[in-house]
Order: C-alpha cells, then sequence, then structure tokens
C-alpha cells in the first residue's frame, strides 16, 4: 500500500468526506482550497487524501467558531494551523503516528526527530559538543535546594545568547539544569536514570514517559513559545517562556499537586477516605473537574487519558515487584470510582515519582524535558510560518463612559 500521503480519493470519496456536494466540491477547486489531479488516461478528478482530510479540518473547526478566518492567529481570530500533533477521538498522534504506540519503543530523541520532519539522520549525535558557561557552576550549587524547574529556568536564563545553537543542543542543556548535571551525549531517559540512581531495568517506564509527554497540540506552553517565536525570538527565549509557562499549578506543576494527593491518601491508613476529604476541598487548581490527577477535558470516559493509562500499564509490566505499586493501583481506581473519571498524564507521572523513590519534582522534570520537543518544533513551526502572533480583542466594557 502507497503511503498515507500519496493515497488519492475520487470526487465521490472527496464529497463524501467533507460533507458536501459535488458542486460544492468543485467550488473548493475554482478557490483554490483544493487542488484536483487527472490520472493518465483518466477523466476524472482524483484528490490528495491529506488534503482533503485538511480543509475537512478547517470547515470543522470554522463551524465551531462561527466561520472565523482559517488564517493563524495574525491579527484576527484565535484559530492557528499546525501540522504537529492531532488530538482526535481520545487519540493523539505525532505527525499522522500514534503517539502511545510510539512511546513503547521509540526514545525521545527519535520522538524529537520526527516532530521536528528534521533531514538530519541524528541531530543528536554532537548536541553535547558545547561547553557550559563559566558561571554555571556557581548557580549550579546556589540552585541545589531549588525544584528542578525553579533551577532550570534560572540556568537556562543566565545562559549567555548564542542563536546557532540547535534543537537538539538545547534539549541537553535543558536537560543538565533540570537534572543538576553536567552536559552529556547519553540518552536522554538515561541521563534521568542516572541522575536519579534508579536500576536500568526502570529505563522503559522512564523513556516512555518522555514519549507521551513530547508534545500535546496548542496548550498554554506551546502557545506561549508560538507567540514568543512569532515576535522573532530565538529557541533559548522561546523554551525559557515555555518553562514560565508550566510553572504555574494548571499545567505541569499539577503534578506536584498529585504527588501531595498520594501522600495524603497513604498517610491517611484509608484511600478511599483520604480522597473523599480531597474532593470535599474542592481544590480545581488544574485541568481536574473533581480531583488531581484525574479527568482531561481532551479525553472522553471512559477511556479517558490515554497517556496516564500507559504509564500505569508499563508500571505494572516493568516494576510488577515494587512495594509501591499496589497502593498506587488502588489510589487510581478509588479515585476513578469516586470521580467517574480516569487517572491521567500528571497521576501517571507523579506515581513513577512516588513508585521509584525518586526526588520531588521528578515528575515534573519527566513532563518539561519531554514537552522541549514539542515547544522545539512549534517554535520551527512558527518561525517558517513568517507570521506574528497578534489576535484581536472582543471588547466588552462600558459603552457609555462619561468623557
Amino acid at each position: 500500500m502507497s503511503d498515507l500521503s500519496e493515497q488519492t480519493l475520487n470526487a465521490s470519496e472527496a464529497c463524501q468526506l467533507l460533507g458536501v456536494t459535488p458542486a460544492t466540491l468543485y467550488s473548493y477547486v475554482s478557490r483554490g482550497l483544493l487542488m484536483s489531479h487527472a490520472r493518465d488516461g483518466e477523466r476524472s478528478k482524483h484528490y490528495a487524501r491529506d488534503e482533503v482530510l485538511r480543509l475537512a479540518a478547517r470547515r470543522k473547526d470554522g463551524r465551531r467558531a462561527g466561520h472565523v478566518a482559517q488564517q493563524a492567529i495574525d491579527w484576527g481570530t484565535p484559530v492557528l494551523e499546525s501540522r504537529i500533533t492531532q488530538i482526535e477521538d481520545g487519540v493523539m498522534r505525532y505527525r499522522g503516528r500514534d503517539a502511545m504506540a510510539l512511546a513503547r519503543y521509540a526514545t525521545l530523541e527519535e520522538t524529537a526527530c520526527v516532530l521536528w520532519e528534521t533531514a538530519d539522520a541524528d541531530p543528536f549525535a554532537h548536541a553535547a559538543d558545547i561547553a557550559a558557561p563559566a558561571h554555571w557552576p556557581v548557580l549550579r550549587e546556589a540552585l541545589r535546594d531549588r525544584l528542578p524547574l525553579e533551577r532550570a529556568m534560572a540556568l537556562l536564563a543566565a545562559w549567555p545568547p548564542m542563536r546557532d545553537l540547535a534543537g537538539a543542543q538545547w534539549m541537553r542543556i535543558l536537560a543538565a539544569a533540570l537534572l543538576d548535571t553536567e552536559i552529556n551525549k547519553a540518552p536522554l531517559h538515561v541521563q534521568c536514570r542516572t541522575a536519579w540512581g534508579v536500576a536500568a531495568s526502570f529505563d522503559t517506564v522512564l523513556r516512555a514517559a518522555l514519549v507521551a509527554c513530547a508534545d500535546h497540540e496548542l496548550n498554554v506552553s506551546a502557545f506561549t513559545v508560538r507567540c514568543v517565536t512569532s515576535a522573532g525570538v530565538g529557541l533559548s527565549g522561546a523554551l525559557t517562556a515555555g518553562l514560565a509557562a508550566v510553572s504555574g499549578p494548571r499545567h505541569s506543576g499539577d503534578t506536584l499537586r498529585v504527588r501531595e494527593l498520594i501522600d495524603a491518601a497513604m498517610a491517611s491508613g484509608d484511600i478511599a477516605s483520604g480522597l473523599s476529604v480531597r474532593i470535599a476541598q474542592a481544590d480545581h487548581l488544574g485541568f481536574a473537574d473533581i480531583l488531581p490527577g484525574f479527568g482531561h477535558p481532551l479525553y472522553p470516559e471512559p477511556a479517558g487519558d490515554p497517556r496516564g493509562r500507559l504509564m500505569l500499564d508499563l508500571l505494572q509490566q516493568h516494576a510488577p515487584e515494587l512495594e509501591k505499586l499496589e497502593a498506587l493501583l488502588s489510589i487510581a481506581a478509588t479515585g476513578r470510582v469516586l470521580t467517574g473519571q480516569s487517572a491521567n498524564v500528571d497521576f501517571g507521572l507523579a506515581a513513577i515519582e512516588y513508585a521509584f523513590d525518586l526526588p520531588r519534582g521528578a515528575a515534573q522534570t519527566l513532563f518539561v524535558l519531554g514537552r522541549s520537543a514539542g515547544w522545539i518544533a512549534h517554535a520551527m513551526e512558527q518561525a517558517a510560518s513568517g507570521s506574528l502572533i497578534r489576535p484581536r480583542a472582543r471588547y466588552v466594557g462600558s459603552f457609555t463612559a462619561p468623557i
């Protein structure tokens, strides 16, 4: 079978996918919204399947947003087109590949190459061939007791302006800042395992967690990265902006709250009682409607967030002997009964941190290091577009204020 991007549809098939009549299909062609192609020896026209699917997605978004402009967020309506990640029907895909399937075998470096569509066979091969600035050791020592994200924000902000560094190099630098290590060329999941002093048998879980977090469409941090990139900022500034965006409790900071939830549930002596107390507190700072670490608006139940499901599955497969695992699974099951929602990515990451006895903030490190691959992909895509992100505001204030 030919590659998906090379498949074509006849007019009838294209009309069916778009939900339009042949006359409307032909009008799309005449307006330049769709290209038709003639095959040798055939009079009928054919259409690239990917182009038809993209047009269908634009029409769907247009109806949802009230037939708004199709341009990126460029002096207009907040609709931004991207070819990086798709989330639909509970499935997440990186460049058309099932992200959870990819997480079961690929490294973060390989996933980054998928997200970046790089022509370089191995952009990470020489990514560690860079020396940290002279003041880094002093800053590292001063920041040693800070949470990994706080340390990384300070260290990246203090890196001298170097616009010629590539994405792979910045990921190595970020890993060193998060893990408080020297910049090195070991696989990123191995760097995490080594810094945390855990067994090599847990590599599969750490590697998959990084890949599962690599991108998540147009989330707060990715949008922030695209905004600053559109203003002409380089990767250093874009990554620093992404770190600032995830520092709040409603993004990756939710992993810290979930870890607290796990600790409280374990200390209560009765998991159901401990979770019920947290539900009664109505602590709705993150995505969770009822309980931190459960539910996600982009993933309908009963399946829920595939990232959280993957991490719990891999913990059972590759660390079944861990004494804390049974309690974690009990928290996940009890939380689902109490809320009707499945464990999400934040719970999965916090569960890895708790099960492996990792230092506080390790779950957030996995999230941020994984997500940096997506941030760089969004920065590259935005820079290539050449557009400035500048949505308009809808004024809803007073129209009759006295002069």
